[in-house]
């Protein structure tokens, strides 16, 4: 038994530091298939509709397109031919909709084949009065009622929902918090690093979002990647008897580059946006669900860790320890190799 619990351990921590596939340049977005509705003031509602990728294929590491698309009334009618433009990680397709003098308030859209997908959508509208909504679809769920308004509590729940996904979804912030949690440890020095990196990440956060500061996308990736190196480097020193200055100061490491995370976590928002009448809730709930999402990460990596110690040293080889180590350095590595050449090409 101690033997199966023992590699079981292992297989964690060698997924949660070699098992990721290889993020994208931007690693901070939402991997759930998204519906923007514009409504224009000649009646006509321009049409969005972007999808993860089903599989890669062939030699450009293209991919095929989901089977999955929005079905609109049947008074609604196409006046323009979809334009489609294809990824290696997403699919776009662009057309324009007449829906009469009906419109869409109440209007029912269907998403056949969306439950055994396991994919949910999220919806984005854009009125001509200038509100917006912005709503995720409920599992298990193939059709959804446009609403005239969304209320308070719908635009929380959604945005709770988003942050939470998001950060599951943000492999390079996972990685992050993962060598904050080695190097610290489990301790009450660890809730204060922890606090320090959500309270810095939660006000860039608010001030990007807001419009307060503006920090080109990119670079800002780019030097994310270089924090988890940073980390990646003190962790190996740290496993080496020598004390970095992550172990040393770990709130003043923490606060520092949650600046940069919040960054970060600005740009996925970005490319949902805030509904303009209630831009408060939205941001409050989606920056919870964030700090929900981290907290039971940072708790499932404690648990393991302290499952390991309990089987003590002499289960399992030395060699072992090095893994989460030499697997957030390799994908740190690349990612900054990755983003810099995105950025400068």
């Amino acid at each position: 038994m101690n033997l199966v619990l023992r590699w079981i351990c292992i297989a964690l921590l060698v997924a949660l530091g070699l098992g990721f596939q290889p993020a994208p340049a931007h690693a901070h977005g939402f991997q759930t298939a998204y519906l923007e509705l514009r409504e224009q003031q000649s009646g006509e509602v321009e049409v969005l509709w972007k999808t993860p990728p089903a599989m890669s294929f062939g030699d450009e590491g293209l991919s095929r397109p989901m089977r999955i698309r929005p079905v609109f009334p049947s008074y609604c009618t196409a006046t323009t031919v979809p334009v489609v433009m294809t990824t290696p990680v997403t699919h776009v397709s662009r057309w324009t909709l007449d829906c009469g003098e009906t419109g869409l308030a109440q209007a029912t859209i269907a998403f056949p084949g969306l439950v055994k997908s396991f994919v949910e959508v999220l919806l984005r509208l854009e009125w001509t009065d200038g509100h917006s909504q912005t709503t995720m679809l409920p599992t298990g769920q193939e059709t959804f009622v446009i609403p005239e308004k969304t209320t308070v509590f719908a635009v929380g729940q959604t945005y709770l929902r988003l942050g939470m996904e998001h950060i599951f979804s943000g492999i390079d912030h996972l990685l992050f918090v993962l060598g904050l949690v080695l190097i610290v440890g489990p301790s009450w020095r660890l809730v204060k690093t922890i606090t320090a990196f959500t309270l810095a990440h939660s006000m860039t956060l608010g001030a990007a979002t807001l419009g307060l500061v503006n920090v080109p996308q990119a670079p800002v990736e780019a030097v994310i990647a270089l924090s988890i190196l940073f980390l990646a480097s003190e962790l190996a020193h740290s496993r080496l008897g020598k004390a970095g200055l992550t172990e040393q100061y770990p709130w003043l490491v923490a606060f520092t580059f949650g600046l940069l995370h919040g960054f970060g976590f600005a740009g996925a928002l970005a490319e949902v946006g805030l509904p303009p009448q209630d831009i408060p809730p939205a941001l409050l709930f989606f920056n919870i669900g964030v700090e929900l999402g981290q907290l039971a990460f940072v708790l499932v990596v404690v648990a393991v860790m302290e499952g390991l110690k309990r089987l003590g040293s002499e289960q399992y080889p030395r060699w072992w320890g090095w893994v989460p180590t030499y697997g957030i350095g390799t994908l740190a590595s690349f990612w900054c190799f990755q983003r810099v050449a995105a950025f400068w090409g």
